[in-house]
């Protein structure tokens, strides 16, 4: 169902959507400036609650949970990608649920079920159970991210989405970045099992506070006046009036632009969540440090990419283009990866810069890329769409940290994870140069 046809706009406010150019900027300018200070920080806390309860087994294995638990090598590896397995299943019915019905219910309830499968992980005593935790896990919080930019859809206007999506992907590196120093210092201090009850626990409270303050829709909000719940109905209807129409899923989910970018997502991920999930490993390796060391060093990447995504997101949407802030840093990001093998252990420093730069890059187009998905699709579709191009993200993912680990344990070095991780972020960059963005 088209956003337009559910929510009919008064004559007068139509009228007023379509008044002339020199006027709709600065009405675009004043709408409700207050939902950025009511909303980003929510939605940038539940994502970052997210990334912390899924990329924290890195440091377990790390921190020897293969030794307590029996784990081969080769085994670690897919049990740290089975997150993404049930993360690729649950994406596109959790998307769909969330673009019909509500976003802010999915949400809450994930929060909950993803705290308690966080903090079981801590309690796991056999190779099966913490399999099973991990697909759990994957499929309760599968919705989350699709569910998330469905809900920023409803409440951001195209000139603002890049920023918004951008605050919503920064949960990942800043979760990351905190996590990877108190991770190091909860191992330290307690042990594996006690990090993941201790960080799984804020999941469960905050749902209540998201609950409290979200609502699907601006209409529903009562912190907003009726002239501003006015003006953003009218913007948001009146951007969906230059998109293509698109009748079902089944026309979204084959047509060439949703393919494209479903591939582009997947290779992209290969890349990103192997660097993820194997960077404090990989770190562990080249520089022999203790686990506080290699969670301090951990977390230098991620300030970067807290740096380079705000600003990419802001000129994003300064200049109201997205594929040419996409391409280019995934290019960049794979020759860093290239270059930091080619240096090696032998030159850590060096190739520890790199492997920043590599970071910056991945996650720099996050906010243009998923702002990008909703100026090609409209309303009536993009929950679907979301939700499938998520997926195949989830599933690059799971090959990413699944192989990605696999090497490291085969090898015994990083090597050929680095030359695995280079050939996936390539082929995403090129993918993405081949994108045809109609406006």
């Amino acid at each position: 169902m088209n956003y337009a046809k559910q929510q009919p706009l008064p004559q007068v406010f139509a009228a007023e959507a379509h008044s002339d150019n020199q006027s709709r900027p600065q009405a675009n300018t004043a709408l409700a400036p207050k939902r950025w200070w009511y909303l980003i920080p929510v939605i940038f806390i539940t994502y970052s609650l997210a990334y912390l309860d899924r990329a924290n087994y890195g440091f377990a294995s790390a921190a020897g949970i293969e030794q307590d638990l029996g784990i081969s090598k080769n085994m670690s590896s897919l049990i740290g990608a089975l997150f993404f397995l049930g993360y690729f299943f649950f994406q596109v019915p959790g998307a769909i649920y969330a673009q019909k019905y509500s976003a802010r219910k999915l949400v809450f309830c994930s929060l909950i079920l993803w705290g308690f499968c966080a903090m079981a992980t801590g309690l796991v005593t056999n190779i099966p159970m913490l399999m099973f935790i991990r697909v759990s896990l994957g499929i309760v919080e599968a919705a989350v991210m699709p569910a998330m930019l469905i809900f920023i859809s409803n409440w951001f206007t195209r000139k603002e989405r890049s920023r918004a999506n951008t605050f919503l992907v920064l949960g990942n590196p800043i979760t990351v970045l905190w996590m990877s120093v108190l991770s190091g210092y909860l191992i330290q201090a307690w042990g594996w099992r006690e990090m993941f009850v201790i960080e799984g626990a804020p999941a469960i409270l905050w749902a209540f506070v998201w609950w409290r303050v979200t609502r699907d829709k601006p209409e529903q909000a009562d912190w907003l006046t009726a002239q501003e719940k006015q003006q953003l109905a009218a913007t948001l209807a009146e951007e969906q009036k230059g998109l293509q129409v698109v009748r079902n899923y089944r026309q979204a989910f084959t047509s060439p632009i949703v393919i494209q970018l479903c591939l582009v997502h997947a290779f992209w991920s290969i890349g990103v969540y192997g660097f993820i999930m194997w960077l404090p490993t990989i770190i562990k390796q080249a520089a022999a440090s203790d686990i506080v060391t290699v969670g301090w060093l951990s977390a230098v990447p991620y300030v970067a990419a807290v740096i380079t995504m705000l600003a990419v997101s802001w000129a994003s949407d300064k200049l109201q283009q997205r594929k040419h802030f996409i391409w280019p840093l995934l290019a960049l990001g794979a020759l860093a990866f290239f270059c930091s093998y080619l240096l090696g252990a032998s030159h850590f420093w060096a190739s520890f810069a790199l492997l920043t730069l590599a970071g910056a890059a991945l996650y720099a187009p996050y906010g243009p890329f998923f702002a990008l998905i909703p100026e090609v699709l409209p309303a009536n579709v993009f929950g679907g769409a979301i939700g499938l191009i998520n997926a195949f993200g989830a599933l690059g993912a799971f090959v990413g940290s699944w192989v990605v680990g696999y090497l490291i344990g085969a090898t015994g070095t990083p090597g050929a994870a680095y030359v695995f991780m280079t050939v996936g972020v390539l082929i995403s960059a090129v993918l993405t140069g081949w994108v045809k963005v109609k406006r």
